[in-house]
């Protein structure tokens, strides 16, 4: 699958190497209202022996799309790790699905992040998420 046919606006995320290369890859669009969107689309590699994407797919995808939301919320950004994490499954995607995130940043303290949001696929949501999210910011 090429990523010629990219929904509008949708660039290459280019995140640091590691895990997220195996996971994605994702791509990040621009959003006057709120946080930048991540979109992936549904490869081979994504999908499960019941011909869905797997659960842990979508649910890197949250995390992907929650914590980085909070991460470009602030300059210098700041260091984001996990806390908390909840995934809730509404129906399953397919190879070639084309998935975008919605977040919002309900709460940001000090030390913490508080957020949700959903995935879609064609404007209708397949997941629903919040994460709890450490912030480490530069001294």
């Amino acid at each position: 699958m090429s990523d010629a046919n990219l929904p509008e606006g949708f660039e290459p995320a280019n995140f640091s190497p590691g895990f997220l290369d195996h996971g994605g890859p994702y791509f990040l669009r621009a959003n006057p209202e709120g946080p930048r969107t991540v979109g992936l689309r549904i490869r081979p590699h994504h999908i499960n022996y019941q011909d869905a994407a797997h659960g842990g797919v979508l649910t890197t995808l949250a995390d992907v799309a929650l914590s980085h939301a909070v991460y470009d919320s602030e300059r210098p950004h700041p260091g984001v790790a996990t806390i908390s994490l909840t995934t809730n499954f509404l129906t399953g995607a397919k190879l070639g699905d084309w998935l975008e995130s919605t977040v919002s940043i309900d709460r940001m303290g000090g030390r913490t992040a508080y957020t949700s949001g959903q995935i879609l696929r064609d404007g209708e949501p397949i997941a629903s998420m919040s994460g709890v999210f450490a912030v480490k910011r530069a001294l």
